[in-house]
């Protein structure tokens, strides 16, 4: 309880910041997406942090994790689409979102078994809307619409590439998991959409999509192993 109660001033002050900052005056629907979007960091951030730890990390190791992790995709996309200074250093709140989290990470360690379904259902909300929020980005560097769905998918998924490079694993969507295929599925669709019912509600959509596929293909072993034919 110490560390818990230890813990809760600093959650206190990165919300207050948060709300400091200028995007505070941000219509709803936008302020949505952004607090969805410090949501899925936060989460992104513990399962680098997590990693680490399970690497045996120090702790510099473990906050490099969950950072890269957490802005790595948003990051790698930024930079090939020419946007600088990147997102997260034009706005420090997600800094302090990867400092609780990892901070968060260590505190609650013993009680992240009980937690994995939950992660796991953050994590497929993250991966479904980053995937449209980076969509959304691409588009307006009037890019193509197949740039711009790879450049979503690169949004959603590439941190965890980084963060299993780093810690010496296969990453996860060069495996047999359907991972980065539902978010180009996705993505697909809200370009599709995005003309015919508008613009927020193709999101909707397409994040709905994301999350649907993913889940689906968790609870009944969907794979697109070429290994898993072969045997067939």
């Amino acid at each position: 309880m110490t560390d818990r109660t230890l813990l809760l001033p600093f959650v206190k002050y990165m919300v207050s910041t948060a709300y400091r900052l200028p995007h505070y005056k941000l219509p709803n629907v936008e302020l949505f997406i952004l607090t969805i979007d410090y949501a899925g960091t936060f989460v992104f951030a513990i399962s680098g942090a997590l990693a680490g730890m399970k690497r045996k990390f120090d702790v510099f190791g473990v906050f490099i994790l969950g950072l890269v992790t957490a802005i790595g995709g948003g990051t790698l996309r930024d930079l090939l689409i020419g946007s600088t200074p990147v997102g997260w250093m034009q706005n420090t709140v997600y800094l302090y979102i990867v400092v609780g989290a990892v901070a968060f990470a260590y505190l609650f360690r013993p009680h992240f078994r009980k937690l994995r379904r939950s992660m796991f259902l953050f994590d497929t909300i993250g991966i479904a809307l980053y995937t449209i929020l980076g969509l959304q980005k691409a588009l307006a560097f009037g890019l193509s619409p197949v740039i711009c769905a790879l450049l979503g998918v690169v949004s959603a998924t590439f941190g965890g590439v980084i963060r299993d490079v780093l810690s010496g694993e296969v990453p996860l969507i060069f495996r047999k998991e359907i991972y980065a295929s539902a978010c180009l599925v996705g993505g697909v669709v809200f370009l599709i959409t995005d003309q015919l019912i508008g613009e927020q509600v193709a999101m909707g959509v397409a994040i709905i999509v994301v999350f649907v596929i993913r889940m689906l293909a968790v609870r009944n072993h969907w794979t697109l192993a070429f290994g898993a034919a072969a045997k067939s």
